[in-house]
């Protein structure tokens, strides 16, 4: 692909400040959606195909830093500069809880069996609330070593992927005991950490390093030095065979998964890429910037470079297909995020 060229992306309006996390949910019977974090304290919904706008939740009074939804697309999570997190109802856009804390959260993730909500920011400390008794105090979990960025649960909620901001390395908790067990070395903080569709790998951004992990072994798989220093990277979920990663020069550049060698550049943002992801698919990607705006971007057919043929027929018709209600679609075409807050499905 030639790096002058300039596809068009899906630009998403509607946030006033920078966007500096973005969550694909997994494919649901309704589609699938994209959640987005702004430092304009007010995370969005939006339909993951078509980045139109779902809702906005509204109760934060600082910086949004990072957002998540539940499996089933149900619930919204957000860390915020507040000293909150907050469980959202992904259909109503009401606020379900404030767990409260005593900093700045800057993480926040679901458990896959969506009953446990994890925290962490500038306290060190990783919190588990229990989503089924959230007026309960939540289990705290052995200190990082410096603030926690990101956090992701790994091997059936039992192991905690955690990364901080002013140390080097990636950090691996035993949830049953709470010690630390592992740290994977990185030489630059660690400001994305993916953990793969399929639970193989760990893809972590450093300095302008992006480096792929064995997500059961530990061992690191390949490393790769980029144009430019990178804030994300996430993996291409179908096949795993390109990468993506945004940073600092403002384009979106993406690489061949085996090679490292690129195979296309987007530009189209105002300013540094903060984050990235694969939709659930793998047919798009999002990508947030310190200009406000989200685009998603096409990726074309998708192919596995070993059997080069297409994806299967069935999956891309269920991609396809994938779409929110009649109802919804008209509830968001009539309403703007300055209007309205969430509507329920």
């Amino acid at each position: 692909m030639d790096k002058k060229k300039v596809v068009a992306p899906l630009v998403c309006h509607g946030h006033s400040r920078p966007v500096v996390d973005v969550f694909y949910s997994p494919i649901t019977p309704d589609g699938f959606f994209l959640v987005s974090a702004s430092k304009d304290s007010t995370p969005m919904l939006r339909n993951g195909e078509t980045g139109d706008w779902i809702g906005t939740f509204q109760g934060h009074k600082g910086a949004v830093w990072s957002c998540c939804l539940d499996k089933h697309a149900l619930r919204a999570a957000s860390a915020s500069a507040d000293f909150s997190a907050k469980l959202w109802d992904a259909l109503t856009g009401d606020e379900l809880h404030s767990f409260e804390h005593k900093h700045i959260v800057r993480a926040c993730a679901f458990s896959e069996d969506t009953h446990l909500l994890l925290t962490g920011g500038m306290e060190k400390t990783l919190r588990i609330f229990d989503l089924n008794r959230p007026d309960g105090l939540p289990r705290e979990i052995e200190k990082a070593p410096g603030s926690v960025r990101t956090l992701s649960w790994l091997h059936s909620d039992q192991t905690i992927l955690g990364s901080c901001t002013d140390v080097g390395g990636v950090r691996l908790w035993d949830v049953r005991t709470g010690a630390i067990v592992r740290t994977l070395e990185t030489k630059s903080s660690v400001t994305s950490a993916e953990v793969s569709q399929d639970g193989r790998y760990i893809t972590t951004a450093d300095g302008s390093t992006v480096k792929f992990w064995d997500a059961n072994h530990f061992g690191l798989v390949k490393s790769y030095d980029m144009p430019c220093i990178v804030e994300s990277a996430s993996l291409e979920p179908t096949y795993g065979n390109k990468f993506i990663v945004g940073g600092e020069d403002m384009w979106i550049h993406v690489f061949d998964f085996h090679t490292g060698v690129e195979v296309g550049c987007n530009k189209g943002h105002h300013g540094p890429v903060h984050c990235l992801r694969f939709s659930p698919g793998g047919e798009s990607y999002a990508s947030g910037s310190e200009d406000g705006t989200i685009r998603i971007w096409q990726t074309g057919p998708l192919v596995d470079n070993e059997k080069d043929s297409p994806v299967d027929d069935e999956l891309a018709h269920q991609f396809e297909n994938a779409h929110i209600s009649k109802e919804e679609r008209r509830d968001a075409s009539e309403n703007t995020p300055e209007e309205k807050t969430l509507d329920a499905k």
